[in-house]
């Protein structure tokens, strides 16, 4: 008795997500990783058609939409079990300022879509060289009194904030 009112729940099930005409919208679990210079989001997306997948950018909002179709399987015969059913895929991320949008990249693979997203120039760590010996000297322009003095031949002139007086 149990297993026909289960079965008969099953159709019922099956008949309301059936009639429905509109889609559900399911968000896709994703990781997200930085990699050195770039980070790399991996969204699953099962049973989804590689041309109904789009990526975009939005300012600072990646979006990612696609869609999995299931009503050209098996149209003939009677349903029994149908948890499989349409869906539509919406995920969206913000970007922070330190990525650079315009080369980011998308591949889908094994049910897995992967987008690369690359880190600004700009934002990457850098080294600083460090240099040795004495600072560089200031140099000191044509016009100065000490130097009108040298050139005049009267001798060098001592400024004012010298040790040597």
């Amino acid at each position: 008795m149990l297993f026909d009112t289960l079965q008969e729940m099953d159709r019922l099930r099956s008949a309301l997500f059936s009639a429905m005409d509109e889609t559900p919208t399911v968000a896709a679990p994703m990781n997200l990783i930085r990699e050195g210079d770039r980070y790399v989001l991996d969204a699953d997306l099962p049973g989804v058609d590689p041309k109904s997948i789009d990526v975009a950018v939005d300012g600072r909002w990646l979006t990612i939409r696609a869609e999995r179709s299931t009503t050209s399987e098996h149209t003939k015969g009677e349903w029994l079990v149908r948890e499989r059913s349409n869906a539509a895929v919406l995920r969206r991320v913000t970007l922070g300022h330190d990525v650079d949008v315009d080369h980011i990249e998308a591949t889908y693979h094994d049910g897995v879509l992967t987008v690369t997203i690359p880190v600004a120039e700009t934002a990457r760590p850098r080294r600083i060289a460090v240099g040795t010996g004495t600072p560089a000297q200031p140099q000191l322009s044509q016009a100065t009194p000490e130097r009108a003095a040298e050139t005049a031949g009267e001798g060098k002139a001592e400024p004012a904030h010298s040790l040597a007086n």
